[in-house]
C-alpha cells in the first residue's frame, strides 16, 4: 500500500489521508496583503475618494485573481489600470507646459495640503506616471509597459507633471510664473 501511495495511486486510501491545506486561499491572501497598500494608495490618488478607491482596489484584485491564484505585481498593476480605464482616459498625454524661466524656486517647506491639491489637479495619465515613478519608484520601462506608452512618452509625461506641479505650488505659495 505504501508503494501505491508513493506512485500516486490513491484509490482506497483517500479517506485516511489528512486534508491538504487550501493553498489557493493562502496564496490569494498573500498576494492581497503584499500588494494592497500600493494598490489602494494609487487608487486613492487617482480618484481622490476613499470609498471609490476601496471599490477600485477590490475590483482590481478580483480581476487579477480571476486569471491566476498567484498574480505578480505587474499583473495586479495591470488589473488596476484596466479598472482605472473604465473611469478615466489613460494612455494619452495631455499636458504641454513650456519651461518656466521666471518661476522662483519652490524648494521651501511646502504645505502637505498644497502638494496634495496640486497632485489631484494633474491630468490622469500624467498623475499616474508621477505617482508610479516618484512615489512608488517604478522605472520608466515598467510604467510604459503598464500604460501602453513608450519609455520616452513616460519620461515626457513625468517631466510635464513635474512642471505642472511646480506651477501649481508656486501659485499656492503666491509666486507668479512667467
Amino acid at each position: 500500500m505504501l508503494f501505491s501511495i508513493r506512485q500516486g495511486n490513491f484509490a482506497g486510501v483517500a479517506p485516511y489521508l489528512p486534508p491538504l491545506p487550501n493553498r489557493s486561499a493562502e496564496t490569494r491572501r498573500e498576494t492581497y496583503e503584499g500588494n494592497r497598500h500600493r494598490v489602494y494608495a494609487l487608487a486613492f490618488w487617482m480618484t481622490d475618494n476613499e470609498l471609490a478607491a476601496e471599490e477600485l482596489m477590490i475590483n482590481a484584485f478580483r480581476r487579477a485573481l480571476a486569471t491566476t491564484d498567484t498574480p505578480g505585481e505587474d499583473q495586479v498593476d495591470q488589473a488596476l489600470i484596466d479598472e482605472l480605464r473604465k473611469m478615466m482616459p489613460l494612455g494619452t498625454l495631455s499636458l504641454d507646459c513650456s519651461p518656466s524661466m521666471g518661476t522662483r524656486s519652490v524648494r521651501y517647506n511646502i504645505r502637505r495640503a498644497d502638494l496634495e491639491r496640486a497632485v489631484v489637479q494633474l491630468p490622469p495619465t500624467e498623475k499616474l506616471i508621477f505617482l508610479m515613478h516618484d512615489v512608488e519608484r517604478y522605472d520608466h520601462a515598467r510604467i510604459a509597459r503598464s500604460l501602453g506608452l513608450t519609455e520616452d512618452e513616460s519620461r515626457r509625461g513625468l517631466h510635464q507633471a513635474r512642471l505642472c506641479l511646480r506651477e501649481l505650488l508656486a501659485k499656492a505659495a503666491g509666486f507668479r510664473s512667467n
